[in-house]
């Protein structure tokens, strides 16, 4: 007969191997359990979802390191229908950009609009500019080139370019949230996410061409124009356009998460 001692002991030892076991099954078992299931849908069903649910939410903030045609763009953008507002970093300087509706304003430090030069007038004229928004003319090429930041259309449509053949790829994290990896047989990877509603949450470009992270899916913000107190006019200003003096920004046809 057992004492009661043993007895305890050797039902204690059945425990602690049942907890191993339970724990190296859950470790080696489905690795979908509690999920929303998209990781076990045929890639372009998943590139449909995800494609659905980032159009049908209303905000969203997108970041990340992107390079299109030579050149190296660093984004923090918060986007939704009816314009957007964030920052834009190139190799010539930051600028930050605002749209409400079809109104779009830029704001930057004097060195972007060429304080730096040796023209006198000009930099006087910078000077004037230094940290004021300046409200783009819809007719100017400027506005193009810069509105295509602002627009969730134009840059969400970009993150569902991966080359090739679509193929599901690895479980994976973004943060602290379950991804299933959609990539592209030559090029370019979507981590979609596997927690509630299928959110792209990081797109990878091909030939290491830039990475982004959308996040704050839904999370409401307000758009406001800036007081007229806070608004140049930059025509009186420059005595020009904006594009005649202003680097370079990409077209819509060129957007960094769009290129062709």
């Amino acid at each position: 007969m057992f004492s009661g001692r043993r007895t305890l002991t050797a039902l204690g030892t059945l425990g602690a191997g049942a907890l191993l076991l339970t724990g190296c099954l859950g470790r080696g078992g489905d690795p979908d359990a509690g999920t929303n299931g998209v990781a076990k849908l045929p890639p372009a069903t998943i590139e449909q979802q995800a494609r659905a649910a980032a159009a049908a939410a209303p905000t969203v903030r997108l970041a990340g390191t992107v390079v299109s045609n030579g050149q190296t763009y660093r984004l923090d953008m918060r986007l939704r229908a009816d314009g957007g507002v964030g920052e834009v970093t190139t190799k010539a300087g930051t600028f930050q950009l605002l749209r409400v509706g079809k109104d779009l304003y830029l704001k930057a430090g004097a060195d972007f609009y060429g304080a730096g030069g040796d023209d006198p007038n000009s930099r006087a004229a910078a000077a004037k500019l230094n940290g004021k928004y300046v409200k783009v003319p819809g007719a100017d090429p400027a506005y193009q080139q810069f509105s295509g930041f602002t627009d969730k259309k134009i840059l969400l449509d970009g993150l569902f370019v991966l080359d090739g053949t679509l193929q599901v790829g690895d479980h994976g994290r973004v943060d602290t949230t379950k991804t299933i990896a959609l990539n592209g047989s030559k090029g370019g990877s979507l981590d979609v996410s596997l927690q509630g509603r299928p959110y792209p949450l990081r797109y990878q470009r091909a030939a290491a061409a830039g990475t982004l992270t959308l996040s704050d899916w839904g999370q409401d913000f307000t758009l406001t124009a800036p007081g007229k107190d806070a608004v140049v006019d930059y025509g009186k200003a420059m005595g020009a356009n904006p594009s005649s003096s202003a680097p370079t920004a990409p077209t819509a046809s060129t957007a960094p998460t769009a290129p062709k």
